[in-house]
Parts: structure tokens; sequence; C-alpha cells
């Protein structure tokens, strides 16, 4: 016998479906491509119902954190099947879960069909990558494949500093070693402020949450390793405002002449529904750490970053709306799905007036 929350889970996997929602006075709530289905054959749960499934799967210490903070992220897997990333937290006073599903098996850029620039800025030989994008946009996905790609070609040492551990990598060519805030290390810049000491070639951060996780990953990087980490930014010019703002304005130049001289990629997607078959499909927006860009961000002038990612497509930069654009015309989103999510809506529509 499993664990009671088990048999929901099951349910996300039988339906296809990416998450499950359990709130208390609802049945379970699947998303299937995109949108919330109540599963009306389930009765709703209870306030009793959810603590009591949610602490079975809970360790002692992720109880005890859950009571003294009110929120929790935890992973959970069904042997063989899947993993699954569960938020756990409290609303008008009650527990409540938000569950993400995460294919055990690891699956590589070509398997994802992602854009083939990524095989190289994955093997960068260091720097700084972001890749990122709004919640549950796929930039775990992105990352684990970017990673797996260094895993199968080249002999490095991975770490992968996350909240909680996602995809579970095996060693191929490289050796992996995955550490869990609050299980294998206290916090994100905890865990950054001694691992160079592990002599890192490669290092993930699952997300940089605040300045002093930010600062210790731009030095990581400075150091000579490759760093991949996660912001919920939606594009290259708001990525780079992001990094330079958290810090005082008497450190901000310093950190934009850091962040120019270390960064590499910055990779910003978002997920549409496909109208050619089951499913959703990412779309990106692609900007390569050239000499054009780390002038533009060590200067300042953050605005010119759309002209050079809109005149970069020999070095396999791309702007979303193109690649928008690109999906539409090849029949894979309708109209309306990928004008929803341009970033100029306006340009968009002109750009396709055009053919």
């Amino acid at each position: 016998m499993g664990n009671k929350i088990e048999k929901y889970l099951n349910e996300v996997l039988k339906l296809d479906g990416s998450d499950l929602h359990i709130k208390a006075t609802e049945p379970p709530i699947i998303r299937l491509q995109g949108n919330l289905v109540r599963l009306k054959d389930y009765k709703p749960f209870s306030p009793e119902d959810i603590q009591d499934m949610v602490f079975e799967i809970m360790t002692d210490e992720q109880r005890e954190r859950f009571k003294k903070e009110w929120e929790l992220d935890i992973s959970y897997e069904i042997k063989s099947s899947a993993r699954f990333r569960l938020n756990v937290f409290l609303q008008r006073g009650k527990m409540g879960v938000a569950v993400r599903l995460i294919p055990i098996k690891v699956k590589t850029i070509e398997e994802w069909k992602l854009p083939e620039i990524l095989k190289k800025i994955a093997l960068s030989s260091h720097g700084f990558i972001l890749v990122t994008g709004p919640t549950g946009s796929g930039k775990s996905t992105t990352l684990s494949a970017m990673i797996e790609e260094i895993n199968i070609t080249e002999k490095k040492h991975i770490i992968t500093i996350e909240d909680p551990i996602e995809y579970v990598f095996e060693d191929k060519k490289s050796v992996i070693e995955q550490r869990a805030i609050g299980v294998d290390t206290p916090s994100f810049e905890s865990a950054l402020k001694r691992v160079m000491r592990q002599t890192p070639d490669v290092i993930m951060v699952g997300e940089m949450r605040d300045r002093e996780t930010i600062e210790r990953a731009l030095n990581a990087a400075e150091m000579g390793s490759l760093v991949f980490a996660t912001l919920h930014t939606p594009d290259a010019p708001q990525t780079v405002d992001r990094i330079v703002d958290v810090f005082e304005p008497e450190h901000q130049h310093q950190i934009r002449v850091q962040f120019a001289s270390t960064i590499r990629a910055v990779i910003s997607q978002t997920l549409l529904s496909r109208s050619d078959e089951k499913g959703r499909v990412a779309a990106f927006e692609i900007l390569v750490g050239t000499k054009g860009v780390a002038n533009a961000i060590r200067e300042g002038k953050v605005e010119q970053i759309y002209n050079i990612i809109q005149s970069g497509g020999q070095y396999g930069m791309k702007l979303l709306d193109d690649f928008l654009k690109e999906l539409y015309l090849r029949g894979q989103v309708e109209y309306e799905e990928a004008l929803s999510k341009a970033s100029n809506p306006k340009m968009f529509e002109a750009s396709l007036a055009r053919g």
C-alpha cells in the first residue's frame, strides 16, 4: 500500500495532467493542457484529510519547518513512475497543496525538441547562464536538459542546489551531486558560500531569491565555474535590471561590470497550448553574451538589448515574438494563443500582416 496521496498523483499520470491542486472543501483539481479540471468523482477534501495526507509523507524535520514557516517545498516519488514537486501552504488558515509532475526520466535537448543553440550554450566553459520565465513555464525542464547535455558530453563535476530536488540525474560522463535545501544545506546562500571548496566545474542554482544568492552566484561564475540559475523575469532586459536593481545604488556599477564579464546567455521562455496535438509547447527568447551585450550591460544601456537580439541571429539569438510567429506559421499554436504571449502584440500583428 502506498501513501494516501498516491491515489491522486496516479490520476495526474493517468489523465496526462501537469499539476494537481488540493484544497479544503474542493475535490482534486488537475491541470490538463493548461486548463483546471475538477474531478467530480471524488469527494471534497476536509482540512483534516489534507493534513493527514501531507504529514504522512513529511519527515519530522519537514513537519517542524512547516509548523514554523507555514509553507514548505518537498518532493515525492512514485517508484519507477514519476517524481512530484509539492508546495504546501496555508490559505484561510487551512492547508493547501500545489503539486507539479516531474518526469522521472531526464530528457535531452533533442528529446524535448528545444532550440539547437542550447547545446552550444550548455557546453560553455565558464560564466553565467540564466533561464527565466513565469512559474510553470518549464524552466526546470530546460535546465535539466542542459545539465544532461553536459553529463552525456563532458567529464565535469556538477553540483546542483535545489529546493526541492526535482529531476534526479544519473552519472554518465560527469559526476553529479545534488543538494536539497533543508535536507543537505540550510539555504542557497549557505551552499554557495562554500561550494567552491568542492571544486565544481558546473553549479546549478534552482532559484535566485535574494541579493546574497545572486552575489554568490556571480562570484562563482567570475571564479571560473559555469553557473546555471533561474529567475521569474519575462525577458532578457528585465532580467538584467532585476540582477542589478537588487543591489544598493553604490554597488550597481560593480555588479554591471561583473555581470557583463560573466554573462553567457539569458534564455526566457513561456508555454502555449498546442493546436496540432495534445499538450503544450515552449516559446523562447534567447540572448547570447556577445561583446555587444556585455558593453550594453556594463554601460547601463539595457534598452539596446532588444535590438541586439533582433540583429543577432548569426549567434543563435531570437526574439520571443519571432519564435511565436514561427510556431503559428507551422500550425503548432492558434493565432490568439501566440498573440496573448507576445512581448509587443501590435508589432507581432504587423509582422504577420507583412508575411
